[in-house]
């Protein structure tokens, strides 16, 4: 089952979405009692979800002043998923050593449901059912700890961004058809191919994304 995450965990991970996807931009403060306020919790998990972020380099502490928001670079972008790629294709080769028949109609399946979500352009269950499916394609392989680093690597990624774009949601699909049907011909060539497909389209959305709203347009000409 799905873990339930704790509150706090749930603040956090959507303020680093807003964070990523440029809702709120590098230089912006985040107030703990306006996010309190809007969200309806306590400052409590607010004050743990910003700590939290911090240690990940999302936001830092301005003495006196609260929370502002950390740079967000090109680079940055880049990096998070090409390290998110090399994980998952990593444990794509290892998952193509061991898969069964079984996994393979499992994974068929998890897909179709996908198919069927997009078609609704409900966010909420496009993200679930994305989500579902490559849980279960990564806990095919034995190699829990690959998977974990990968799943928590994967945080960094707005999926909200990505569930509403039906763009996206159809090459997520196709891309799946195409890694599912490489697991069966044995083709370990195609399967690191639309593994690292799904990274790379993901990465350049984004940059398109943040590039579109003016992430960076005060730093255009300036080295990163």
């Amino acid at each position: 089952m799905r873990r339930r995450p704790q509150l706090s965990e749930e603040v956090a991970g959507l303020l680093r979405n807003r964070i990523m996807s440029g809702a709120i931009r590098p230089g912006e403060f985040i107030r703990m009692d306006e996010t309190a306020v809007e969200l309806e919790v306590s400052v409590t998990p607010v004050r743990e979800a910003l700590l939290t972020l911090r240690g990940e380099g999302m936001v830092n502490l301005a003495p006196h002043r609260g929370y502002v928001v950390a740079d967000l670079s090109r680079q940055d972008v880049r990096d998070i998923f090409w390290l998110q790629g090399v994980m998952a294709v990593e444990l794509a080769i290892r998952i193509a050593d061991v898969i069964t028949p079984a996994q393979l109609d499992q994974l068929t399946e998890l897909n179709e449901q996908l198919h069927a979500v997009l078609a609704t352009g409900r966010a909420a269950d496009i993200t679930t059912a994305e989500f579902e499916f490559h849980r279960v394609h990564n806990r095919i392989a034995t190699d829990g700890k690959l998977a974990w680093f990968l799943l928590n690597a994967t945080r960094y990624t707005p999926h909200d961004l990505y569930a509403n774009d039906p763009r996206w949601g159809q090459v997520a699909y196709d891309s799946h058809v195409k890694l599912i049907d490489a697991y069966r011909r044995g083709d370990r060539d195609e399967v690191i191919e639309q593994t690292r497909r799904q990274f790379t389209d993901g990465a350049q959305r984004l940059m398109a994304h943040l590039e579109g709203i003016g992430l960076w347009a005060d730093a255009d000409g300036a080295p990163e």
